[in-house]
């Protein structure tokens, strides 16, 4: 073995010996195994209901396997409200104080008004909701007979120029809270208050065959804001 060779031979020994080591490593068959500066090539992604965040290269294999068990989803804390730092939109900010029974339905039919003013660029926002989260069972025009109700033979809401033509927005905007009855579910987790109360509006332009019912007074007392 020439004196070159001699020399060389530790090194690809070591070499040799440290490839084997890293191949070794984790006896998990899912593991890409030892990565040389990971977040320079693969971003941890975060999935909606499996959180993948954490890299196991920088926060170790136990955090990231409890993390992969949880859903990285979560439900707002029991009792908090959606919070807008508008000023305009303070109303909004407090908390619903009728109750899910029918006590609190009809009290808030004789209670609660509307505190946005009709008009027809409100009018135009309520449709838009309405068209998207209530058309599909009401109808284009509030008669019951939209889509839902005509192709899955389910049976139809009442129409909003017949039985439910005085129906009062407080009653509108309470129904949306909660839901109504077994076929209409709570929508108050798809429509912040503002737009309930934009689709009431827009219900309330129905009743009236679609026309203009006039401006709507902003009600802004203690014990009708704390409603809201």
């Amino acid at each position: 073995m020439s004196k070159r060779m001699h020399k060389t031979a530790p090194a690809f020994g070591t070499l040799a010996a440290t490839v084997l080591l890293l191949a070794s490593c984790g006896g998990d068959p899912q593991s890409p195994g030892v990565e040389y500066m990971p977040d320079m090539y693969r971003s941890p992604a975060v999935e909606a209901y499996v959180d993948f965040g954490q890299d196991p290269y920088h926060y170790g294999a136990d955090v990231a396997k409890a993390q992969r068990e949880r859903q990285s989803a979560r439900l707002p804390a029991e009792g908090t409200i959606p919070f807008s730092s508008d000023a305009s939109k303070a109303q909004f900010n407090m908390p619903y104080a009728y109750p899910n029974t029918v006590e609190g339905y009809e009290a808030a039919g004789l209670n609660l008004k509307n505190p946005i003013a009709m008009t027809e660029a409100t009018v135009e926002q309520g449709k838009v909701i309405y068209t998207k989260f209530c058309q599909h069972c009401h109808g284009v025009k509030g008669e019951g007979d939209g889509p839902v109700v005509n192709n899955g033979n389910y049976p139809p809401p009442p129409s909003y120029t017949g039985p439910l033509k005085d129906l009062p927005e407080g009653k509108v905007f309470h129904s949306l809270v909660y839901g109504k009855n077994v076929a209409m579910g709570s929508h108050a987790s798809q429509l912040n208050k503002e737009e309930r109360w934009l689709v009431a509006i827009y219900v309330k332009y129905l009743q009236n065959g679609g026309a203009m019912t006039g401006a709507t007074t902003a009600v802004t007392t203690d014990s009708t804001s704390a409603a809201l």
